[in-house]
């Protein structure tokens, strides 16, 4: 099993990883200023179980395929990248209409819910493949082969970052939120946040996909 100098060792080395902004940090802050901290915190909650199913499918060995196949790399960078692009056009287009809240006055279809919200981060957390290499470079390293159970190390390793990731992600949410709340004191303000948000996940898209052509 894992021993207490493995869960620090690794957990060190995630909340390194983890605590530096990267694209989840991006993907929260732009959604946190775009539809709010209730949104944002959900999002998160959707990014931290795609997350969870990369760890799943890393400890099951399939992580390593994202590893070495180019095709299925790209694949997954482009859709994600594409998905990202596609929520920010979105964020921008309906900037105003979420304005004073997460839209409960528009049709239900059109309602940024918690569950549309976790449901999208979901998707975000899953298609990332920088996910799948991290995990399945990282954790093979902190693995004692001669302690047996060497999927349920990686799992329970796995869980560990992936609490580490949700509460640094929520940190983020919370602060983004805040900074929207008195943005939106202003009409004029609380618009262009919403359009900084969308902006900043276009970008995040945009930067994705061009970034990273291939497995290492």
């Amino acid at each position: 099993m894992i021993s207490l100098d493995q869960l620090l060792t690794f957990g060190l080395a995630a909340f390194i990883i983890i605590v530096i902004p990267g694209p989840s940090v991006v993907f929260t802050v732009g959604r946190a200023l775009a539809y709010g901290r209730g949104v944002a915190l959900a999002t998160v909650v959707g990014n931290t179980l795609g997350l969870l199913s990369i760890v799943v499918l890393v400890a099951l060995g399939l992580g390593v395929v994202v590893q070495e196949s180019i095709v299925v790399y790209t694949v997954l960078k482009l859709a994600g990248a594409a998905y990202l692009v596609y929520l920010g056009f979105e964020a921008v287009r309906r900037r105003k209409e979420f304005l004073a809240g997460d839209g409960a006055d528009l049709p239900h279809g059109q309602r940024m819910t918690w569950a549309r919200a976790i449901r999208q981060g979901y998707v975000v957390g899953a298609t990332n493949p920088k996910g799948y290499m991290m995990m399945a470079a990282v954790l093979p390293q902190f693995i004692d082969r001669d302690a047996g159970h060497l999927q349920l190390q990686m799992l329970l390793l796995g869980l560990l970052a992936v609490v580490i990731g949700m509460a640094s992600d929520s940190l983020w949410a919370v602060v983004a939120a805040q900074l929207r709340t008195w943005f939106n004191r202003s009409p004029k303000r609380g618009e262009a946040m919403g359009t900084v948000g969308g902006v900043s996940m276009i970008g995040l898209g945009v930067g994705l996909a061009l970034t990273g052509g291939e497995p290492h």
